[in-house]
């Protein structure tokens, strides 16, 4: 019995660990909703199969090994659809915009001022008046930017236009597409574009090579 249950700790060790190298490199803190619940079930399923005497080992690999293509499944899929991206890990939210508090969107993610003071406290700042913009990820993190900067606005991302961004920096459809023309660059050619300081940052493809 001790020996089965050495063997499956070993085992499930080495497993695990050869499981997330699959899924890639995140930290804790950068797990997506759907990260974090494949990252339970598998500590669930792990367990299970370590306080079992009697069940084979397959009754966990095999579920994990279907969690883990359901994973490698998805992430593809936000990865190529913008749509699908924002339904399962949601969008960034602007949660102080030009040094004033969002109220509305804070409300919506039931996101309280005392979360906020938190988090700006565990970034060293002390109030929030000396914050200019701030962004709360997906992830739950949240980006601060001081009043001497100013934060970046994806309006590219792996080909695909984030229309939001250009109605709120008052540009147009038409004007992006020009400004890539003057590039030599179509829209599938771009990888991240963004919008900071009264700019536009782009990187193509091709830079990554």
């Amino acid at each position: 019995m001790y020996l089965s249950l050495i063997f499956k700790t070993i085992f499930m060790y080495f497993f695990i660990i050869f499981v997330y190298r699959i899924m890639g490199k995140k930290e804790v803190g950068q797990l997506s909703i759907v990260d974090l619940i494949v990252s339970i079930l598998i500590a669930e399923l792990i367990a299970l199969s370590i306080e079992s005497s009697e069940g084979s080992i397959l009754v966990s690999v095999v579920p994990i090994l279907v969690l883990v293509f359901v994973q490698i499944l998805i992430s593809f899929l936000t990865l190529k659809s913008e749509k699908i991206r924002y339904i399962l890990d949601g969008k960034p939210t602007v949660i102080i915009k030009d040094g004033k508090l969002n109220f509305t969107e804070m409300s919506k993610l039931r996101y309280s001022l005392d979360d906020l003071l938190t988090q700006l406290r565990l970034q060293g700042v002390k109030s929030i008046d000396k914050v200019k913009h701030a962004v709360l990820e997906n992830n739950g993190n949240l980006s601060v930017f001081s009043d001497n900067s100013d934060y970046p606005l994806p309006l590219i991302l792996d080909g695909v236009i984030d229309f939001s961004v250009l109605k709120e920096i008052g540009k147009t459809h038409r004007w992006l597409l020009d400004l890539l023309r003057k590039k030599d660059l179509e829209l599938e050619d771009v990888f991240y574009a963004f919008y900071t300081n009264g700019k536009t940052f782009i990187i193509s493809r091709n830079e990554l090579l």
